[in-house]
């Protein structure tokens, strides 16, 4: 599409600029700062804009408000829906950069910082393919929505999970969601793998620690829980495979990372340079994060942690432990009939000249609340970018990929938003 193609320029710079705002979760820094910019951005072109905090949510706090914003773009005509919806958080940049991790610099082809894949690029995709449409289609029918949401990579509950509660998502308002998570341009992601996340403590004695006998450790009753989880746990779900598509193939099988592990005495404060006290630890703790297949279910994901405890317990005489839940969702995977589906399959169909691959996630995204909450399941990821690059050092995304995504974008919406007598 010509008019995207003339774009170019423009969604680099506008890709470059959204990664020098600092939207760093935890613990959710900047979310007004670029709220506001886009609400600057989208209000000029006749986007009617409202900024939703989530008041109450998870990690919300006037320190770090979780602030939310969508565009509505209506047509002439009346008709169904469209959104766009993007996370604006991102992850800690970590070590192992060479460039500015918020420096939005171009370079060979690339743009690169924290959320250049991850996924500002795929947010700057669909500005750009949205105003391209509404340029060359101002008649259109229905209505065209682009969100920036707060908290993906905590869970999402302070962005998606809060606007889907409060109707943004329900079928009635929205009608086709498109996700630009980076999935490879000429990929659509029709779901992704279930999350469990749980918190393990196990207890003992506090002791001198030069008389550990008169106390009893925790740390090593935690122990004994790893080792069983070598034993048992981790070659049976090595051996569990899934028909979804998942990406890459490895994520085809059930998986259990050991998130963190606590134990004994706290780290030390900032500024304090002297020795540990010799305790024996009391307490351990440990947090899991468990993602399953669509053929398990989320109560056998904990019955059998229980039942792994339980064993440990009757090993141990003086083993004890306490399992929180922290939170989860259920695998969820859109039907490739799909109207959305579809009409996606269509566009990368007349831009690569190719039918796509169809995958599913590893990890979750926000789908996961526009579905069990909102009751939305016409909604899939598409956008620019390699996953494999999100959350590395020197993290970028392809100026070809970009523009290629949104020449896809702005197709699918002449498909689904134009009258037939007017396309």
């Amino acid at each position: 599409m010509r008019e995207v193609e003339a774009r170019r320029d423009e969604l680099v710079a506008l890709t470059s600029e959204l990664i020098r705002i600092p939207t760093l979760n935890p613990p959710g820094e900047a979310y007004l700062e670029i709220c506001e910019y886009l609400k600057r951005r989208l209000e000029p072109q006749g986007f009617a804009i409202e900024m939703i905090r989530a008041v109450g949510a998870p990690g919300d706090s006037d320190r770090y408000p979780r602030w939310n914003v969508i565009a509505r773009r209506e047509g002439r005509y009346p008709g169904e829906c469209v959104h766009f919806n993007s996370h604006t958080d991102v992850v800690e940049p970590g070590r192992g950069w060479t460039l500015d991790p918020f420096g939005g610099e171009v370079k060979d082809g690339k743009v690169y910082g924290r959320g250049a894949c991850d996924m500002k690029g795929g947010l700057a995709a669909s500005i750009v393919a949205a105003e391209a449409f509404v340029a060359l289609f101002p008649d259109f029918s229905g209505a065209v929505e682009i969100s920036g949401t707060a908290d993906e990579e905590t869970g999402g509950f302070g962005g998606v999970a809060y606007l889907a509660e409060k109707g943004f998502f329900s079928p009635s308002r929205v009608q086709h969601v498109i996700i630009p998570e980076p999935l490879n341009k000429d990929r659509i992601c029709l779901g992704h793998r279930g999350v469990w996340w749980g918190e393990i403590e196990t207890f003992g004695h506090i002791a001198h620690g030069s008389m550990p006998f008169l106390g009893d450790c925790a740390v090593r009753h935690m122990g004994a829980v790893v080792a069983e989880m070598e034993q048992s746990l981790f070659p049976a779900l090595a051996a569990r495979q899934t028909d979804m598509p998942v990406v890459p193939p490895p994520a085809r099988r059930s998986t259990l990372n050991i998130n963190s592990f606590h134990g004994g005495l706290d780290e030390p404060k900032d500024g304090f340079s002297g020795f540990p006290s010799p305790l024996v630890p009391d307490s351990a703790r440990m947090v899991l994060d468990r993602r399953y297949l669509i053929e398990e279910s989320p109560e056998g994901v904990k019955g059998e942690i229980v039942a792994l405890l339980e064993r440990v317990k009757a090993q141990r005489p003086s083993f004890d432990y306490e399992l929180k839940e922290l939170w989860g969702v259920t695998p969820t995977m859109t039907d490739r009939d799909a109207p959305v589906v579809k009409t996606v399959a269509s566009a990368i169909q007349a831009v690569f000249d190719r039918e796509p691959e169809y995958v599913a996630s590893p990890g979750t995204y926000d789908q996961k609340h526009i579905a069990r909450i909102g009751k939305m399941y016409n909604c899939i990821a598409y956008g620019p970018g390699i996953l494999d690059l999100a959350h590395q050092p020197d993290e970028y995304v392809g100026i070809d990929d970009m523009v290629d995504s949104a020449k896809v974008m702005a197709l699918s919406l002449l498909q689904l938003l134009m009258p037939v007598e007017l396309a």
